[in-house]
């Protein structure tokens, strides 16, 4: 982590907080590299976080099986791996709608008259559930008020550029900076 900033105590706090920000969140682990550059004076703060790969995404095939019944206009799918269970139900109630679902037991879940394909659904996103938090994370970090942001996110980088005014351009440029840096 490199923090970059005129006060040399700023960048000291700063980096103490961003430590315990990514701890409470519990991401620490995920991520690769951090870059910021923090100059209150002007006022700007950017901040670049490269993130490690994560799992692929899980399909519901991965952890069920499911037919359809025309006869009854229902699709039935008998779980095989209960771990993701939640994520499928609300994935299911989103699509669906509550009343649609119904679960007669751990194992079974049952749609009925589906509106929707269920083939290949994605039930969980590790890539996704990291870039939320990480998100989060850096909307805590920022100084308060600083709500004029630019996203610069490329790839596996999430950054952004934000001020309390309007961003100028070379705050947006120094914020491809950091995100080159981290590409390298």
């Amino acid at each position: 982590m490199i923090v970059e900033c005129y006060d040399e105590k700023g960048a000291e706090v700063y980096e103490m907080i961003i430590k315990h920000i990514m701890q409470e969140i519990q991401i620490s682990r995920s991520i690769n590299d951090i870059r910021v550059y923090a100059d209150p004076r002007e006022p700007v703060f950017i901040i670049a976080i490269k993130v490690e790969k994560t799992s692929k995404p899980v399909k519901i095939e991965d952890f069920a099986e499911y037919k359809f019944d025309e006869e009854e206009d229902k699709i039935v799918i008998r779980i095989k791996d209960e771990t993701y269970l939640p994520q499928l139900l609300e994935k299911l109630w989103e699509l669906e709608g509550r009343e649609k679902i119904q679960q007669p037991s751990r194992f079974d879940v049952i749609i009925n008259h589906p509106s929707n394909k269920i083939e290949g659904m994605i039930v969980d996103d590790p890539a996704e559930n990291l870039k939320r938090k990480i998100y989060d994370a850096i909307f805590r970090i920022l100084p308060e008020g600083f709500r004029v942001i630019r996203d610069l996110s490329q790839g596996n980088i999430i950054a952004m550029t934000t001020s309390d005014e309007i961003l100028k351009d070379e705050w947006i440029q120094k914020g491809r900076e950091l995100v080159n840096e981290l590409k390298d």
